[in-house]
Parts: structure tokens; C-alpha cells; sequence
């Protein structure tokens, strides 16, 4: 028989992908390892490994196909000693072309109630439930048990388009929170008006599909309060200039952003209320700070985050920020490098930005939104002086966050800018 090769879930929120490019032909052998096709998510484009060694049989998804549902047959493999011509004839009744029902389908919805089918989400060692945390989040919200879900993911993983056409099962619903929200589908798109100017129009990709829904979602479902500080830049320029003659023969170089990544988590880790998730009726008390960076790549934003940033080095952080970026301007981020983090950090100030105030990356419940560094009127020591003073502005999410903790988090983040050696110790 012949092994059907599925659209996979490059990520846990992956629903559905474009199907790039082809980097190989029917009549190709592969082995493990080897690149097959370029996925655009919804982040990111990316390579796809083949798993399995044999020779490519059929492709039943053409290169530039879009919306193609996690778990669709994209190609079939003839396995060693096979005949590829005889592989590519052959039914493949249990994988679905493109055209055919989405992977919502394949979810128990569809029964007249919900049969268990452990076998389906278990881990071939235990019984632990194989399942994204985005579909284990909606689950418990819905009441969905997931032992009776049907994974389209690799290896039977559970993910969110499974869970979503679900019906709820032994699993207790939670009471109704504003968590809930963002699972109402949201209002349409106004029709586009040309007016008869002359334009042109540009598809929207992917990434900037997700951002407008992310976003969407973010300002609809989320009460953001803002909270905004002066600090004064100057002792900090002095330290990183300090540094960074020292760190020159080891081919460092420390940016303001690198300090300030240090600063944000060194702050969220001295005031942990605000390093904190909200999740309906429970809250999410991270015992780390990960920092998401906003950096800008061509069409659209990612973040990749710097992992537990209060504990390392700012020589380290900025080592690691630089590869992320260059890694991100060229799609080549994994996975796991951009999901997640506990609060992001978004530095506009090398526009000329004084100040702004950015929304939330759900599910996380502050952002710190970074103005450039001017020269203004500043009282030092009860003197008034011409200083280097920027205006960072954090949003925070007001159902986890009190606006009291978040101006502690603040008061802390400024303190540290306006006394560095803290961000040393």
C-alpha cells in the first residue's frame, strides 16, 4: 500500500497551510530527512521533511495551492519494492484530496453523541492525551472530551480544528467567561470600494491573514489599559557603551533593545503578578519571564522569543536576539521559537516614534511598547537638566492586571533603565 503524506501541522494553531513549492517529482526517491515542499503557515514559510524513504508515487496537491487543511493527502509514497505506477493507481478511500471535506469532518461532530476512541489521541506508551495546548484550552472551555476527539494532526495530535466541530462530552464546561469571546466568529469585512481610483490588488498572504484576525481578536475580546513612563536614558547609554568596549574582542555588540529585553523580564520577574495569562476562570502565574521581540519582516510582524531573559547574560541575549532576527527575516524560524512567551516587546523609537501604545499578543496579558530617546527637560537630582528621556507605554491586560500592579511593573522597569548596574546583577 502506498503511504499517504498529509498536509502537516507545522504548528500548534495551524489549521491550514499554502502549499509553496514543490522540491521534488513523481518518480523521485527519498529518504528521511530529505526536503520535500515549502508550507506557508501562518507565520512563516517553511520546509517540509519526508519521514519515510521510498519514491514519490503521486502528487495530489499542485505547488500555489492555498487552504489546504491539515491532514489532506498531498502526495503518495511507493515504499521499497513497490511499483510507483501501480501506488499512484491506487484508492486512497482514507485520505482526502484537497476538494474534499476539511478536517473538521473526521471530529465525532458528526455523531449523534460523542464515542470514545482513546486510541485515537493516546500516546503509544500510555494514555496521556496527545493534543496541542491551544486544543486542550478550547476543550476545557467548550467541555470537550478529548478522548473521544479524533486527531488530524501527525500521529493522531489533536489540534484546534478538531476540537472546534466538536461536541461537548464527559468532559465539565467551565462557566462562561470573556475567554470565551474569541471563538464567536467575528464581524465581516466591509466590501472594498474602489471609487473608480485607479489600484491595484494585492492577496492578502497567510501571515497577514492571521495578523488582522489575531489583532482583531486582541482589541475586541481583551480590555487593554495603558500605562505610560519618561525615563531617562542616560546612565544606561553610558553602561552600554562601557560594555560594549569590553565585550569588542569577543565580537559583541550590545543594542538598547538588548538591555531593554533584560530590563522588561527582570521586571515581570520582580513583579509576578503581571507575569501572568488570563484563561477564563483560571489565571496562568508563569514561574519565568520569556520575552517575544516584535520584529518586522517583509510582509507582516513575528516575535521570536528570548527564553527565561531575567536569568542570561545581556551579552547572551543580544547574541541570541541577532540570530533570531536574521533567522526571521528569512522564514526560517521553528516553531517553537516564535509561539509562546509570557509579555512581548515592540521598539519603534528608531522610527522617530515619541511614544504609542500596541495591543496585546493573545493569549499573553501586557506588551511594552518602546519610543525613541530624545534630547528633553528632565529633573536630575531636583535640578532641571537636558537629558536623554524616552516614553515606554505598557499595555496591559485589565481582567489579569490591575492598573496598580501594572504602574508597580512599570515604576520597577523604569528604575532599572535609570540604574542599570541592576540589569548586571
Amino acid at each position: 500500500m502506498p503511504i499517504a503524506i498529509k498536509m502537516p501541522a507545522l504548528s500548534p494553531t495551524m489549521e491550514e497551510g499554502t502549499l509553496s513549492k514543490w522540491l521534488v517529482k513523481e518518480g523521485d526517491t527519498v529518504r528521511a530527512g530529505d526536503i520535500m515542499a515549502e508550507i506557508e503557515t501562518d507565520k512563516a514559510t517553511m520546509e517540509f521533511e519526508a519521514v519515510d524513504e521510498g519514491t514519490i508515487a503521486k502528487i495530489e496537491v499542485a505547488e500555489g495551492t492555498e487552504g489546504v487543511k491539515v491532514g489532506t493527502v498531498i502526495a503518495l509514497l511507493a515504499g521499497e519494492g513497490e511499483d510507483a505506477s501501480a501506488a499512484a493507481s491506487a484508492p486512497t478511500a482514507a485520505a482526502p484530496a484537497p476538494a474534499a471535506a476539511p478536517a473538521k469532518a473526521e471530529t465525532p461532530a458528526a455523531a449523534p453523541a460523542p464515542v470514545p476512541a482513546p486510541a485515537m489521541a493516546k500516546a503509544a506508551a500510555g494514555d496521556r492525551v496527545i493534543a496541542s495546548p491551544l486544543a486542550k484550552r478550547i476543550a476545557e472551555q467548550k467541555g470537550v472530551d478529548l478522548a473521544g476527539v479524533k486527531g488530524s494532526g501527525p500521529n493522531g495530535r489533536i489540534v484546534k480544528a478538531d476540537v472546534e466541530g466538536a461536541k461537548p462530552g464527559a468532559a465539565p464546561a467551565p462557566a462562561a467567561s470573556v475567554a470565551q469571546a474569541p471563538a464567536a466568529a467575528p464581524a465581516a469585512a466591509p466590501a472594498a470600494q474602489d471609487f473608480g481610483i485607479p489600484h491595484e490588488v494585492e492577496k492578502l498572504s497567510g501571515m497577514r491573514k492571521t495578523i488582522a484576525r489575531r489583532l482583531t481578536e486582541s482589541k475586541q475580546t481583551i480590555p487593554h489599559i495603558y500605562l505610560t513612563v519618561d525615563i531617562n536614558l542616560d546612565k544606561l547609554l553610558k553602561l552600554r557603551g562601557e560594555l560594549n568596549a569590553a565585550l569588542e574582542s569577543q565580537g559583541v555588540k550590545l543594542s538598547v533593545n538588548d538591555l531593554l529585553i533584560k530590563a522588561l523580564a527582570k521586571s515581570l520577574v520582580a513583579v509576578p503578578v503581571c507575569n501572568v495569562q488570563f484563561a477564563g476562570d483560571t489565571l496562568l502565574k508563569f514561574k519565568r519571564a520569556d520575552i517575544s521581540v516584535a520584529v518586522s519582516i517583509p510582509g507582516g510582524l513575528i516575535t521570536p522569543i528570548i527564553k527565561d531573559a531575567g536569568s542570561k547574560a545581556v551579552s547572551a541575549i543580544s547574541t541570541e536576539m541577532k540570530d533570531l532576527a536574521a533567522r526571521a527575516k528569512e522564514g526560517k524560524l521553528a516553531p517553537e521559537e516564535y509561539q509562546g512567551g509570557t509579555a512581548s516587546l515592540s521598539n519603534m523609537g528608531m522610527f522617530g516614534i515619541k511614544q504609542f501604545e500596541a495591543v496585546i499578543n493573545p493569549p499573553q496579558a501586557m506588551i511594552m511598547a518602546i519610543g525613541a530617546g530624545e534630547q528633553r527637560p528632565y529633573v536630575v537630582d531636583g535640578a532641571l537638566q537636558i537629558a536623554s528621556v524616552m516614553s515606554a507605554t505598557g499595555s496591559f491586560d485589565h481582567r489579569a492586571i490591575d492598573g496598580a500592579d501594572g504602574a508597580q511593573l512599570m515604576k520597577v522597569f523604569k528604575e532599572l533603565i535609570e540604574n542599570p548596574l541592576g540589569l548586571l546583577a
